[in-house]
């Protein structure tokens, strides 16, 4: 099995999911995350949520987040740290946005208006619309009327780490981008942001916690364990189709194997190129090439 070496706890930086959960669970830290992140200041009402699962209906898929939190305008943010661009993160935010807004009502609600104003963010180390930009804010807009917004309550915002715009953005915000790559003491003491070193404090608590290094621990080893059997059960299903000539065979046996029975099962492309990933250490664009290939060979 390749990738199988463990980034030490205190190696991590923000852009791992891990620590920044873990992080930003933390009130201080979440709040000054977020006001460096749309450049204004935000007053968090109550400890934010972290691994948080929503699933409106069991026969739905349900989503989970890394980060939630309402500030004192009872405003709902959601923050979540995606490292790879699995293709479909502007549909995959859709459905995010409506499993929220579902999820905001009581049973039997009649008041639409009673629907809090939400602002998902997504924070990534790629430019998913390629124009260069770190921050890129999507709210109703008529297209007839481009100044005429349709003030639902709802934004998504996509931030892109590696933008281009420095000079449409101020140092502290600059400064976070590169701390989320490198969440160092260097890092920390090169900037003037006491928001950053506020953040920065948190992250050395958390990669310094005993009980932190112990759930990172059993968090690697569970993905490992999993990794590994879905490896063996792919090379397997290849096995099982009569393929004698190379392992390598069997692997892609294995794949069009896991690809087929997942679409049987009512998987989506999502769950399915992320088992391509986990299960075959394939990078983004080979699994959704294999599934483009099999997929359209099953129609």
């Amino acid at each position: 099995m390749t990738n199988n070496v463990m980034t030490k706890l205190e190696e991590l930086n923000l852009i791992d999911r891990f620590l920044f959960s873990e992080t930003m669970e933390d009130r201080d830290a979440y709040q000054a995350a977020v006001s460096i992140l749309l450049e204004k200041e935000i007053s968090l009402l109550e400890k934010p949520e972290t691994e948080k699962e929503l699933r409106v209906s069991p026969s739905l898929r349900q989503v989970r987040l890394d980060v939630v939190s309402m500030d004192q305008e009872h405003r709902l943010y959601y923050t979540e740290m995606q490292q790879r661009n699995t293709g479909n993160l502007c549909k995959r935010s859709r459905y995010y946005q409506a499993q929220l807004d579902v999820s905001l009502l009581e049973p039997g609600s009649k008041d639409f208006n009673l629907l809090k104003d939400s602002c998902f963010i997504l924070i990534a180390p790629f430019d998913l619309f390629d124009r260069g930009l770190y921050r890129y804010t999507f709210e109703g807009v008529c297209r007839e009327c481009p100044d005429l917004k349709l003030e639902d309550g709802a934004v998504r915002i996509f931030i892109n780490t590696a933008g281009k715009n420095r000079q449409d953005f101020s140092q502290e915000f600059l400064d976070f981008m590169g701390y989320i790559h490198a969440s160092t003491d260097q890092a920390a003491g090169a900037t003037t942001s006491n928001k950053i070193k506020l953040i920065h404090n948190r992250v050395k608590k958390v990669k310094l916690s005993e009980k932190m290094g112990v759930k990172y621990m059993q968090l690697w080893e569970e993905k490992a364990y999993i990794m590994e059997d879905a490896r063996a059960e792919g090379l397997e299903l290849g096995r099982a189709e009569g393929i004698a000539d190379g392992i390598a065979k069997g692997i892609t046996k294995g794949i069009a194997a896991l690809i087929l029975d997942n679409l049987e099962d009512g998987k989506n492309q999502e769950i399915i190129i992320d088992k391509l990933i986990r299960h075959f250490s394939l990078s983004p664009d080979e699994a959704l090439n294999y599934y483009h290939k099999y997929t359209e060979t099953s129609e």
